[in-house]
């Protein structure tokens, strides 16, 4: 969806016309579950034309990318289960979590009013941030990440930011 009703909110380049209560108003439309019901929430700048046409700096190659894609697979393979698919005791053994990683992830459903429907696709994004690192131990820089990925502007009528 666009940022706000004009389209511009963000925009290097542009200036948005919407007053916050008009962007407050236009993310609203939205329902909480509905959107409890996506696993990454990523906002996605405008991209300058040199970004686009290929000229700028060049990403990772893409069959790096697929390798370590299919590598993360083949662990969630050995686990006898996708990770979109672990739930209840599978999902508890995949992530299991240090007492650092519990506070923190107690404190972001309480700041940020998150259901378990969203913690545990925090947890199954999480899982696979470790899988695409290879790593089997499910870390504080994974739920971090994973956490990011859900956040949006309350001011905006969404989630505001974690602090542990």
């Amino acid at each position: 969806m666009n940022p706000c009703p004009c389209g511009y909110s963000g925009h290097p380049s542009v200036e948005c016309q919407c007053t916050p209560p008009q962007i407050v108003r236009y993310r609203s439309k939205i329902s909480g579950p509905l959107l409890d019901r996506f696993d990454l929430h990523v906002e996605v700048p405008v991209q300058s034309g040199t970004v686009l046409l290929g000229a700028g700096e060049a990403g990772e190659p893409s069959a790096g990318v697929r390798e370590r894609v299919l590598q993360a697979r083949a662990r969630q393979a050995e686990r006898g289960v996708l990770n979109a698919g672990l739930s209840g005791r599978a999902l508890d053994n995949a992530c299991r979590l240090d007492a650092d990683s519990e506070r923190l992830l107690s404190n972001a459903m309480e700041k940020l009013g998150l259901s378990a429907r969203a913690l545990h696709r925090i947890l199954r994004v999480a899982r696979t941030l470790a899988d695409l690192e290879g790593q089997a131990v499910l870390g504080r820089s994974h739920l971090v990440e994973a956490l990011g990925y859900r956040q949006l502007d309350r001011q905006h009528g969404h989630n505001s930011a974690v602090s542990s």
